[in-house]
């Protein structure tokens, strides 16, 4: 690894992608989106949850593809052709009878280094504002997944998998320095959580969060809030998109992630030898 060469940091692209019911169009614009931010000197790009399918349990099984598949394939070609990593926000997948919620993550020579499939099914009720039932189609991973790339070791979820500080905590005792959470909320929780979400993680866990919409589309069945942004380890937004398609950019320190560390310990701090329920009882 190399890791050490590329200590100081490296250059964070989200691509807040509009997506629409054209599943060839929605690829397509992607690659051009990552192409555009490899042009402006992005490492790490990373697309928004089902960037290549509208949001919604009762489209997922259309879109769905095997992994290889269109999608994947066409991802793996843009890495290389961009020489950048892709974390491939989610796409419907079918495995096995199944479908799932799936994350993908491509280096630069095109090879596939990580797979994460959505953990946290997504199945709320906020009476007189929203149901919505992911347990209907979809079936749940049942893995947490960490990728390694010269610049760092990320953590990947996918949007409802930032609700669950533990998930998070493990990926920073594993030495992860960068949290990605492709993600679609909606109009009544984003609002509410979104960001608040996305910083929380960030300072308790102490290291970088980026949380990845698609762009907002008040005709869909479901309107995604947007808002794609990126907190630094202190729970700070480097960059925020509004509701509109655009790529949000973010130069990701390392050093000043050690810093924090240093200044407020934690991790040396937690007293694990109380945290549990005998010792709370």
């Amino acid at each position: 690894m190399l890791i050490n060469q590329f200590k100081k940091g490296f250059r964070l692209a989200c691509v807040q992608l509009a997506v629409t019911a054209d599943k060839a169009a929605n690829i397509t614009r992607a690659t051009k989106f990552i192409a555009a931010a490899a042009k402006n000197g992005a490492k790490i790009v990373v697309l928004p949850e089902c960037f290549n399918s509208p949001y919604g349990t009762q489209y997922f099984k259309d879109y769905s593809e095997k992994i290889p598949g269109e999608t994947t394939t066409t991802l793996a070609q843009a890495a290389k052709e961009n020489n950048v990593h892709i974390i491939g926000g989610s796409i419907p997948e079918e495995c096995g009878g199944k479908l799932y919620n799936t994350l993908t993550a491509f280096n630069p020579q095109g090879e596939m280094i990580a797979k994460h499939r959505k953990v946290h099914l997504f199945d709320i009720d906020v009476p007189g504002k929203i149901r919505f039932q992911e347990s209907e189609v979809l079936a749940p991973g049942n893995n947490l997944t960490m990728c390694d790339t010269p610049y760092c070791k990320i953590g990947l979820g996918i949007c409802y998998d930032i609700r669950f500080a533990e998930m998070a905590r493990v990926y920073a005792n594993s030495g992860c320095k960068l949290l990605v959470y492709p993600g679609a909320f909606n109009m009544t929780t984003g609002p509410a959580h979104w960001e608040l979400l996305a910083r929380a993680r960030a300072v308790d866990s102490q290291l970088y969060v980026c949380s990845v919409s698609p762009a907002r589309d008040e005709t869909a069945t479901y309107t995604a809030w947007g808002h794609t942004l990126i907190s630094n380890p202190w729970g700070a937004l480097m960059g925020e998109a509004k509701e509109k398609e655009e790529i949000v950019y973010a130069d990701i320190d390392l050093n000043y992630l050690d810093e924090v560390r240093d200044a407020i310990p934690v991790t040396k701090q937690r007293r694990e030898d109380v945290y549990t329920m005998s010792k709370a009882l």
